[in-house]
């Protein structure tokens, strides 16, 4: 993982650092496992006055790649979910997926719980796609430009702040994403006890 994290910042100052961020948000919102935000805090750090350009480049990565995860979810979903699971479990995920579907997605999209498990999801389950398409957009969207916002208003301050805790923050992060996977199988598990298999 540490590897990862290093490669992904080794494109900050990359003269294709902005196709790398558009690359890397899109693949995060259904298959890689690192977070475009190390990426976009790194590139609007050395360009602050980009950092709402840079926001949007990796809002638009994220929602289409959202938009792929639901399509892989769509097509394949179900084969791989009967493969791992019986079909009792999967029918719980569903009810629950059903249940809170637009907030799900919303609170994946702006929190580091795993988006990619909501929109494979969503797509697995045939959650709406417009509904799905549109929280995706606004969620992704304002969780990358209030980072964008931060390092553009408060400059330097927030610059030095993150350069010198730079890896704090990244393993933060990371600890933040695993505790995100964990809180979703616990909430699985719970509702599972709760209303049985």
């Amino acid at each position: 993982m540490a590897g990862l994290v290093d490669w992904v910042l080794g494109w900050a100052q990359s003269p294709s650092g902005e196709v790398a961020l558009f690359v890397i948000a899109f693949a995060e919102s259904s298959f890689f496992p690192i977070p475009p935000d190390i990426l976009l805090i790194a590139m609007a750090i050395l360009r602050p006055e980009l950092a709402f350009k840079l926001a949007l480049i990796c809002a638009a990565g994220s929602v289409l790649g959202g938009m792929f995860g639901y399509l892989i979810g769509w097509i394949g979903g179900r084969p791989l979910l009967h493969r791992l699971f019986a079909e009792s479990k999967i029918q719980v995920v569903k009810r629950a997926f059903e249940k809170y579907e637009v907030w799900a997605i919303a609170v994946a999209g702006f929190t580091p719980i795993p988006y990619k498990v909501f929109t494979l999801s969503a797509g697995t389950f045939e959650i709406p796609f417009k509904p799905f398409a549109l929280v995706s957009a606004i969620s992704r969207s304002a969780r990358f430009f209030l980072v964008a916002g931060a390092i553009y208003l408060w400059g330097d301050s927030v610059k030095h702040l993150i350069e010198k805790y730079f890896n704090w923050f990244s393993l933060v992060f990371m600890v933040l994403l695993i505790g995100g996977f964990v809180l979703v199988k616990h909430v699985v598990d719970r509702y599972h006890e709760k209303h049985g298999s």
